[in-house]
């Protein structure tokens, strides 16, 4: 086996029978009262510690992605306890699964979109607005001529803008974060209106998703990250499920519209 040590490990964390480590700290005397779990699961993905600014913006992002309402995610939380309540887990997880390019998951798809859109013009200085303009005119082009939608534009409830957006890039602003990943997808925005004749706003995952590049998350780590704040509203969902059902009248109000429907099934 020794052989092996060098690779079979993690610098996540370690215990012992008489300590634990995360992230290569004593967990009781150098994190436990001294790190947020935001502060600790940033250290944990970028190996180092939020400035306070940095910390306030991704403190906010994972804040506004919390829960949105009986978003599908919650709709499949709630009926998955309503069949196993003795497995929340579970529940938590359904919820979870379905993090993807329409809901949950544009975070992600829009960090990956913008941090590749300005690798392919890597020496370009990104820190000239005018430099952006043609960075921002080519990924829409190539996305549109690819048939994909272009990730971070559009919500299915906030069409006339997203009341999380603004407060977003306030914050940025503020802390001296407002980079080139969130002024590219401005941006991306204004571009794709020119192109398509359709002024699509810019949603609060896209932004999330930009300032969390911004701060220094690698891309591919965008969207389970983000994952940690919808699991706190799932939580929450789950709380309330138990209080109030809602799964079990919604699955009759569904049999009862379903074209013939035999009724509740029980096995």
């Amino acid at each position: 086996m020794a052989e092996h040590e060098d690779w079979l490990r993690t610098e996540v964390g370690a215990a012992t029978p008489d300590r634990i480590t995360v992230a290569g700290r004593d967990l009781p005397t150098e994190i436990m009262g001294e790190l947020s779990l935001t502060e600790l699961a940033f250290l944990l993905v970028t190996r180092r510690e939020p400035s306070p600014a940095e910390r306030r913006l991704v403190d906010a992002v994972l804040v506004s992605l919390a829960d949105h309402g009986l978003t599908p995610s919650a709709l499949a939380a709630r009926l998955t306890y309503t069949g196993a309540p003795e497995a929340t887990q579970a529940a938590i997880a359904a919820g979870l699964l379905g993090a993807g390019s329409v809901f949950l998951g544009p975070a992600g798809d829009t960090a990956q979109f913008l941090v590749e859109a300005l690798a392919r013009h890597d020496g370009v200085d990104v820190s000239d607005p005018a430099a952006l303009r043609p960075i921002a005119e080519e990924a829409v082009t190539a996305r549109r001529a690819a048939g994909l939608r272009v990730p971070g534009l559009g919500h299915p409830l906030h069409r006339a803008g997203d009341p999380r957006v603004p407060r977003l890039y306030d914050i940025a602003r503020a802390e001296g974060l407002l980079g080139p990943h969130l002024r590219l997808l401005e941006l991306v925005a204004e571009v794709h209106a020119e192109q398509t004749g359709r002024e699509l706003p810019i949603n609060g995952a896209g932004a999330g998703g930009a300032a969390m590049v911004e701060v220094g998350v690698p891309p591919g780590s965008v969207r389970p990250f983000v994952l940690i704040a919808r699991t706190a509203g799932l939580v929450a969902h789950l709380a309330e499920e138990a209080e109030h059902p809602l799964g079990v009248p919604l699955w009759q109000e569904v049999e009862r519209r379903s074209a013939g429907g035999a009724g509740a099934e029980s096995g």
